[in-house]
């Protein structure tokens, strides 16, 4: 019997698919992940602590595209609960009910663009 070299497989890239040479703890390909940081930043039309919340959810890999890159599975603050969020603003946690916008919609509009 012939022994086989074991590979581990890092997985693809969660906003273009491309397969990933070295494993990320968010699932972003280094392009994908410049171009999400660079939308962060270039926004100055939401507060501070939600452009600083939606980056921190964006790097920590707490959100998760569901169809196409336009519904996203996002994970709360104190990670209890996944919340439903599209990038064009809605989202299913209790601000989101209350038609608030929420830095979960933010970082689901900044991974899709």
């Amino acid at each position: 019997m012939r022994a086989t070299k074991a590979t581990t497989n890092p997985g693809r890239c969660l906003k273009c698919r491309r397969p990933l040479r070295n494993p990320s703890p968010d699932g972003y390909g280094p392009k994908c992940r410049r171009k999400v940081r660079s939308a962060a930043r270039k926004d100055t039309t939401h507060p501070k602590w939600q452009v600083t919340k939606a980056a921190e959810l964006l790097e920590l890999g707490a959100i998760v595209p569901l169809r196409q890159n336009r519904i996203f599975l996002v994970v709360s603050d104190d990670g209890t609960e996944i919340y439903r969020t599209a990038a064009t603003g809605q989202c299913n946690c209790p601000a989101g009910l209350r038609s608030v916008r929420c830095y979960h919609a933010l970082a689901a509009e900044y991974a899709a663009a």
